[in-house]
């Protein structure tokens, strides 16, 4: 069974005696299961003290961490690139792949509950804003031709829908608990439905770039626009007219309305009950 840990190490707003920022490693497992307890899943803290970051500590501390763990984790997500290099020599070698994604819901929820409830109540605390991620978005990339859907549309579903997904006939795809956002159970999800007659193709090429939310491109709505990885975005769909252009602003408008939780799924036509792929997503406010 695959076990996904998703990993901050920064500053916070914390300084120590001698008015030096304290680091922190934060993990947290990722619930790839829709009716997953949160309460099960691991968590792991440790302090670091500013004269010590560095990737020989990490390694430590991770060692420390999968120690506690009931699963050691397969692979590990990290959403601040410019810690790039020391937490990947810190995974190598550990034999733990470290890849940059955007798909670090649990551990975004976790930390905004710590900079509320927890860092004020450290002595030391100092609050700040939160230091920039510096996401440095690509070039947009074209879907390969042989995997472009034929079809699309746009569609909601209230989050009580979503209490089943574990039911569902998924090929490829990955979920998250609706409990982690606490959304109510009439509030209506958004999402696009891709139907393509290489379904079961394009979903396979999908499940393999960390994919992490759909953004509408453009003021009018010109695209829409798939986000994946730490920064890469691939074009969906182009929005040609007024009546599409208005279904994009409305899919926003319903993100916004459900903390930015959306989907995408593919299928192989409309009357199909199956689905190719599906990924529950989450836009995180990033700076």
């Amino acid at each position: 069974m695959n076990t996904i840990w998703e990993l901050d190490f920064y500053s916070r707003p914390i300084v120590d005696e001698n008015n030096k920022k304290r680091w922190e490693l934060l993990v947290c497992e990722s619930p790839l299961a829709p009716d997953r307890d949160l309460d099960s899943l691991f968590r792991y803290s440790q302090f670091c003290d500013s004269t010590q970051v560095n990737s020989i500590w990490l390694k430590a501390a991770l060692e420390a961490a999968i120690a506690q763990a009931e699963q050691p984790p397969t692979k590990v997500r990290f959403f601040r690139r410019q810690m790039t290099n020391m937490i990947t020599r810190a995974c190598v070698e550990l034999d733990l792949p470290a890849i940059a994604s955007r798909r670090t819901f649990a551990l975004w929820a976790w930390l905004k509950q710590r900079e509320t409830n927890f860092y004020p109540q450290q002595p030391g605390y100092q609050p700040s804003e939160s230091p920039s991620v510096q996401m440095q978005i690509g070039g947009l990339q074209r879907l390969p031709d042989a995997l472009r859907g034929e079809q699309w549309r746009l569609v909601t579903l209230e989050a009580a829908a979503f209490a089943d997904m574990s039911d569902w006939a998924i090929d490829f795809g990955e979920v998250f608990p609706l409990s982690l956002v606490n959304l109510a159970p009439d509030t209506p999800i958004p999402g696009l439905i891709i139907y393509s007659s290489r379904a079961l193709p394009l979903a396979a090429w999908m499940s393999g770039l960390e994919v992490a939310s759909i953004q509408i491109d453009g003021d009018p709505p010109e695209r829409i626009v798939l986000q994946t990885g730490a920064n890469d975005q691939w074009l969906l769909l182009p929005l040609r007219d007024r009546a599409s252009q208005q279904e994009a602003q409305n899919f926003e408008l319903g993100k916004k309305a459900a903390q930015n939780v959306h989907f995408l799924a593919v299928q192989s036509g409309p009357q199909s009950e199956a689905f190719a792929g599906f990924w529950l997503l989450q836009t995180l406010d990033l700076p």
